[in-house]
């Protein structure tokens, strides 16, 4: 595999009728999580028209003035829902809070829902942004058409992955049974020309929580990946239509760490607005992942005891959002002090 890029894979071999397209794409993502754990895929299952809708919604809403955004923050709530501001967030050790903002989008599942009731994984109603007037219809349906046909695409990239492993095809689906995703829209603002990379980030360096991601871009790159091997960081370019895939600390874990998951980081000095929306697939929140049966041996046994999604999830959220509630106290000011977002021309839509 070439370290000079991110591997594109055409998909749709996977719905082929032909078992040597099918087979061709299992290896192509073996190959992809056993070298860095990323890839990207190409005629999958999600529409490119619910890929430019779901973009040109995020972008009315970053466009919003700051006080309608404020109004859906996701401090209003304690299931993870809604606006979050500048700099909320440090997921590298030793940076500035991230030159980012987001809202965050799930299942809308009523009060009275049983995953609501238990304090679920990041489980409730989602908070709709009324500031967007005539357009909100339009925001809620396009988020959730998107939101929705991710995860039918996830349950997809899980059966190839089990096939990837030596496993029954449907080995994952207890664990997408009552799965838990959360989507976040994200606006990196351009960073300054002169600011300090090894300080500054849209998104700093780091792996992801679940089990697996799968990335929208716009045209604005930005996307960095760790290359272990080659000791570099490798760009991963826009491509129309096209999802970024990785696997989360959940999928490493439960591989024994024969696949990976991999450091990766967002740094946008492209002098534009850069938007993209990540899903990111925790599963069923009761579920137990223990160590794969054919990733562990007598030679190789397996190195982590069984964990709920849960816990593993809620552990790792906790982690990066109390670096940056520390760092405001110690520097004392607030997070989004440093920059503001601008509003975006309507030319921009």
């Amino acid at each position: 595999m070439s370290a000079s890029k991110i591997p594109i894979i055409d998909f749709s071999g996977f719905y082929s009728e032909d078992s040597a397209k099918k087979s061709e794409v299992v290896t192509q993502v073996r190959e992809s999580c056993l070298y860095n754990g990323f890839f990207q895929i190409i005629n999958h299952s999600v529409p490119l028209g619910h890929q430019q809708a779901a973009l040109k919604s995020a972008k009315k809403f970053f466009n919003l003035p700051q006080n309608d955004k404020d109004k859906v923050s996701k401090n209003n709530n304690t299931w993870n829902r809604g606006y979050e501001m500048l700099r909320s967030q440090i997921l590298e050790e030793g940076t500035q809070p991230e030159l980012k903002e987001g809202f965050y989008i799930g299942a809308d599942l009523p009060v009275d829902h049983p995953y609501f009731v238990e304090k679920k994984l990041n489980s409730g109603p989602n908070q709709w942004p009324q500031g967007l007037g005539d357009d909100l219809d339009y925001f809620r349906n396009s988020t959730m058409d998107y939101y929705n046909k991710s995860l039918e695409l996830a349950s997809d990239l899980l059966r190839v992955l089990a096939l990837s492993l030596d496993l029954e095809e449907n080995f994952f689906a207890r664990f997408m049974d009552g799965a838990v995703a959360t989507m976040r829209l994200l606006h990196y603002p351009s960073q300054p020309k002169d600011a300090d990379e090894k300080l500054t980030r849209g998104i700093g360096a780091h792996t992801d929580f679940g089990a697996i991601t799968m990335l929208l871009q716009d045209e604005v790159d930005g996307l960095q990946v760790w290359d272990q091997r080659n000791q570099s960081w490798i760009d991963v370019e826009p491509t129309t239509g096209a999802l970024v895939v990785n696997l989360g600390n959940l999928m490493a874990r439960w591989t024994n760490e024969k696949y990976k998951s991999n450091v990766h980081r967002v740094i946008n000095k492209s002098g534009k607005e850069r938007y993209s929306i990540p899903v990111f697939l925790s599963g069923n929140p009761d579920y137990v992942v223990e160590c794969i049966p054919t990733c562990q041996s007598a030679g190789d046994p397996s190195k982590y005891e069984p964990i709920t999604v849960q816990a593993a999830v809620s552990a790792a959220y906790a982690e990066s959002y109390g670096r940056a509630q520390l760092y405001k106290q110690q520097s004392g000011k607030p997070m989004d002090s440093e920059v503001q977002a601008k509003p975006l021309a309507s030319a921009a839509y």
